[in-house]
């Protein structure tokens, strides 16, 4: 069975359980990181020698770094679906997944969600977090964009893509904090909320 190990509350953790919900995967979650510990364990250094979550471990294979995961779940158990067999297809899926990792979460994970959700008020660097939240909302406003012609970024079926940006807004939209409002990908994240059941903010 598919073993997962990682903590409900990682981004990270979460892009690869929206997938394994998605391919309807039996496995086996343990918690990991942040408050359950374990990362310095020796048999966890063992599977990653960062001591990172999330890894997987998928019969004689492990698998760390979460896009690695995704790509890994979707080429091994997905048909086709999510990550397809055509490179062209496949390098434009690829090109979302790393400007989400590289552009948007940096931006919203250290500017917005780490500066307003994890910072006391009183040590909150508003200047940073407004400059953090401008540049979120440009990077949402490419999304809207691409949206007014499709449901998904990249046409008419959930793609690596949409997971990998998708796990941002959910955050983005459930934080108490001003924002511009984004029609179309709020209601497309939506749905993600059904599918990211998996997802806590806690």
């Amino acid at each position: 069975m598919l073993k997962v190990w990682g903590r409900r509350s990682s981004f990270n953790v979460q892009k690869v359980m929206w997938l394994i919900g998605e391919l309807d995967l039996a496995h086996e979650h343990i918690d990991a990181g942040g408050a359950f510990g374990g990362l310095d364990a020796p048999a966890f250094l063992a599977m990653n020698p960062h001591g990172r979550v999330p890894v997987v471990r998928d019969d004689d294979a492990t698998v760390w770094e979460s896009h690695a995961i995704l790509r890994y779940l979707a080429a091994r158990h997905g048909d086709g679906r999510f990550w397809s067999d055509d490179p062209v297809i496949r390098a434009r899926v690829d090109g979302w997944m790393d400007w989400s990792q590289t552009a948007l979460q940096p931006d919203f994970l250290g500017g917005v969600f780490w500066g307003f959700f994890r910072t006391p008020e009183s040590q909150r660097d508003q200047p940073a977090i407004h400059r953090a939240l401008a540049r979120c909302e440009q990077h949402f406003a490419k999304l809207e964009q691409l949206l007014e012609a499709t449901p998904f970024l990249l046409g008419e079926t959930l793609s690596l893509a949409d997971i990998t940006a998708g796990t941002s807004l959910y955050r983005y939209f459930g934080l108490e904090i001003a924002r511009q409002r984004c029609r179309r990908s709020s209601v497309g994240i939506s749905g993600c909320s059904s599918a990211c059941r998996f997802v806590s903010t806690s």
